[in-house]
């Protein structure tokens, strides 16, 4: 969301229209800079509000949150004395490029009737008193604002991560392409997770139709004039996501000797099918290059009137290549296997996809890890996660 975009939200154009230096920063958040303000030395300086922002869309609703953040030192009045604003020091990284001090908690009676009200209110309380100082001084400088480059592969703001205030942890997870290879109940769930980080291209490996018992097992729900025909897995899944990430592309055949060779430059990579030459395939090639991957897989069977058995997640890496241990099946499931009967299972679908993508984070260093496990298995009649292959 730009500067060429304000003008969607009346109160956001009507703020730029004052003459503030208004812009959406990249992460969602909407900065109002250059606000003039008295330092305890009585030293007239220049800072910066933050907010949150709320939308529908691409359009701003009513504010719920009052609290603003603030890059600078304490705002004080004529005299130096603080101004009475609510909140405190709260030092926090939002982006590489937007780091906030304090933040500010004034909320009036009724709350704020836009963000032109909120964002203005707190603007002219801060720099009143540097206009007393430094006549002059005001945050309505009409100054041009440079359009900020906007590399978002999001279709509309994250606005989950503002105001979650976990922006430029977001920021470790943008890698520049990430693969998904097979797109049935587990990597379905993959993209649909991984679709919502900030990773620039997102590739969808399957040359399967997507069938009636498909749509038991995947996210969301397809309509009866979606499932006609038996559309391909990869773009079926692709052209929904496309919806919120602009950039993921499908590739709608399965992988062989000469095919695999388009993982190369990948980042990452989710390894969900369960044809053992295929996957054997796609493995070795993997390793060879030295490219780290997850690879899922689960394993269920009847046991008189309950299902029992596992969900597994795999991690390797060039330092700890896990297929050489036998962690990871390379044989093909039998006729006997309950899971190729397409038993509806989406819950373990989703749970196995949900252990990856959290790997995959830790990984990265967006979720703490204590442990580098290199293989997790879930048991489910004992509900337990056993470890193993730690690092």
């Amino acid at each position: 969301m730009s500067t060429t975009q304000l003008s969607r939200s009346p109160d956001l154009e009507r703020l730029r229209e004052d003459g503030y230096e208004v812009f959406i920063h990249r992460t969602g958040y909407l900065v109002v800079d250059h606000i003039p303000y008295v330092t305890a030395t009585r030293e007239v300086l220049r800072g910066r509000l933050v907010s949150a922002l709320e939308l529908d869309g691409d359009r701003t609703t009513k504010p719920t949150d009052h609290v603003v953040l603030w890059s600078g030192d304490a705002p004080c009045d004529v005299d130096g004395q603080p101004l009475r604003l609510g909140g405190g020091a709260s030092v926090q990284s939002l982006a590489e490029d937007l780091v906030v001090d304090r933040t500010f908690s004034s909320k009036p009676a009724g709350g704020y009737a836009d963000y032109h009200a909120k964002m203005s209110r707190y603007a002219l309380a801060i720099s009143g008193p540097a206009a007393v100082l430094e006549p002059g001084a005001t945050p309505m400088t009409f100054d041009f604002v440079e359009e900020p480059e906007d590399d978002s592969p999001f279709e509309y703001v994250d606005s989950s991560a503002t105001r979650a205030r976990i922006t430029a942890l977001m920021d470790e997870l943008r890698q520049a392409r990430i693969v998904i290879v097979g797109c049935g109940g587990s990597g379905s769930y993959v993209l649909d997770l991984v679709a919502k980080t900030p990773v620039r291209q997102i590739d969808v490996y399957d040359g399967d139709r997507f069938r009636q018992h498909n749509a038991f097992r995947s996210p969301g729900a397809a309509s009866k004039n979606e499932l006609r025909g038996g559309p391909n897995k990869a773009e079926y899944f692709a052209a929904k996501y496309r919806a919120m990430h602009t950039n993921v592309i499908a590739h709608p055949y399965a992988l062989d000797l000469e095919t695999v060779e388009e993982l190369l430059g990948a980042d990452f990579v989710f390894v969900a099918i369960d044809r053992g030459a295929a996957k054997q395939l796609v493995i070795s090639r993997l390793e060879e290059a030295g490219i780290p991957y997850i690879d899922l897989g689960m394993g269920v069977a009847q046991d008189g009137d309950a299902l029992g058995g596992i969900v597994r997640v795999t991690m390797s890496h060039p330092r700890q290549p896990m297929a050489d241990r036998g962690r990871i099946s390379l044989a093909d499931p039998g006729p006997d296997n309950d899971y190729r009967l397409n038993i509806q299972i989406a819950d373990l679908n989703a749970l196995n996809a949900a252990l990856a993508v959290i790997r995959w984070k830790r990984h990265l260093g967006f979720y703490r890890d204590l442990v580098d496990e290199h293989n997790a298995i879930y048991v489910i009649d004992q509900n337990e996660i056993v470890n193993g292959d730690l690092g």
